[in-house]
């Protein structure tokens, strides 16, 4: 097997692969072969006809099938003779395959750029302040008591407006006909946040107990409901209970009905500073490192691989739509202004860690089971679950790469932190 490889960029690769005429024929005889067994054909004995009949009649198949057979097993050794990464598909180009005559093709895939130096040393950042502001703290106290309200009919009949809760029943209609199963009766919804369409929350405001409303909408197409996906539905809705938000006074009462631990209400708003505090803590560093990633591409703009880079952008949108409809917010695509931003930062992304996993290799930081077991308990920390469970849990092949991968980055990113000139902000 002869083998040329041509670098056409730092991230594409072509090979061209000629295998010689003897394995050719192998193959063939051997296609051929398993043909004559199987192939049931008129005026012969089944595994009896000529070679000649069988060539004429399937020999453009048998062809293609030897051809994808030769290129599926020599692909492989090639890649692991050349000691290339692809990152993709190969992108196959053969050529025609004769008998006698040696095949060739050519296949073009992406691969990741050998970096041989990167600049990570004196990175310059600012740290964001971690201060906690007392409009922060209301801001929190005010949360709480939300959380800790009650929902009660207004003292006076009125008109229902934006933060009240209310009880609807509804049906649908798609050019004058009802939707089976597309209604709803006793459904909550508070008003203003976003749980339903915006159409919907729109024409039950400024209604009264009673009273009944219709809102008109275009369907998206992805929508589950099969009679309503890319329709104009109309919905008849009924207001059936309205109710409004009763805060809790703000005091020594209220703070014992939060946790009987606090005492009084100083103690809370003490409370609630030092998680807020927590928070600003994790939350600065958690920035500096965006910012010293930022930095360290700009630094060094290696290039990337357009297929991760789409990997990334494809999976950051899934996410995104999948947050979405968790929120009540139906859609199935994103606007071009959403899906260029996710671009440019996928491709930050895939930048960042081609650099940081080079820079792993250079300072030989390596994983073993002591970081791993150190990981599990943060990540135990972070969000409540069992050590022991989550160790279960991450024993899976692909989840303990994943959690490896993090380690990594995270002792790259302590590395970085450490060599950086940080101010504070």
């Amino acid at each position: 097997m002869q083998v040329n490889v041509q670098k056409l960029s730092p991230v594409l690769v072509e090979f061209d692969v000629e295998i010689e005429s003897g394995r050719v024929q192998e193959e063939l005889n051997k296609a051929y072969m398993a043909l004559s067994k199987s192939a049931r054909i008129k005026g012969f004995r089944k595994g009896k006809a000529p070679r000649q009949v069988l060539q004429r009649m399937f020999g453009p198949r048998v062809a293609a099938d030897v051809a994808q057979k030769l290129v599926d097993e020599s692909f492989p050794k090639v890649v692991s003779e050349q000691q290339v990464q692809p990152v993709n598909n190969p992108a196959i180009e053969p050529a025609e395959l004769k008998q006698g005559a040696p095949f060739s093709y050519k296949a073009r895939f992406e691969v990741v750029p050998e970096i041989e130096s990167v600049e990570y040393e004196g990175l310059e950042a600012k740290r964001p302040s971690k201060s906690v502001t007392d409009a922060a703290l209301d801001e929190e106290l005010e949360a709480l008591r939300k959380a800790h309200s009650t929902l009660e009919p207004p003292k006076e009949a009125r008109a229902s407006k934006e933060g009240d809760f209310v009880t609807v029943d509804f049906e649908v209609t798609v050019d004058g006909s009802v939707v089976d199963d597309a209604g709803a009766t006793d459904l909550p919804i508070e008003l203003g946040s976003k749980s339903v369409f915006a159409e919907i929350e729109e024409a039950l405001i400024g209604k009264q107990v009673g009273d009944t409303a219709e809102a008109t909408l275009d369907m998206p197409a992805g929508h589950p409901h099969k009679r309503l996906a890319g329709n104009k539905a109309t919905f008849k809705l009924t207001l059936k209970e309205l109710k409004e938000r009763v805060l809790p006074a703000l005091d020594d009462e209220f703070a014992k009905d939060v946790d009987e631990a606090f005492g009084s209400l100083d103690d809370l708003k003490q409370n609630v500073r030092e998680q807020l505090e927590k928070k600003a803590e994790e939350d600065a560093e958690n920035k500096l490192a965006e910012r010293l990633v930022a930095e360290l591409c700009n630094k060094n703009p290696v290039p990337v691989p357009p297929s991760l880079v789409e990997r990334q952008s494809q999976l950051t949108e899934r996410e995104i739509l999948q947050q979405a409809w968790m929120q009540g917010q139906r859609g199935n695509q994103l606007n071009e202004e959403l899906r260029a931003r996710i671009a440019v930062d996928s491709e930050v992304k895939v930048r960042a860690g081609l650099l940081m996993a080079a820079i792993a290799k250079k300072e030989e930081i390596k994983i073993g089971d002591p970081e791993i077991e150190e990981g599990l308990k943060e990540l135990a920390e972070q969000t409540g679950k069992n050590v022991a469970k989550l160790r279960a849990e991450y024993r899976e092949p692909q989840k303990r790469e994943m959690l490896i991968g993090m380690i990594l980055e995270n002792k790259v990113l302590d590395l970085i932190e450490g060599k950086a000139k940080i101010e504070d902000e």
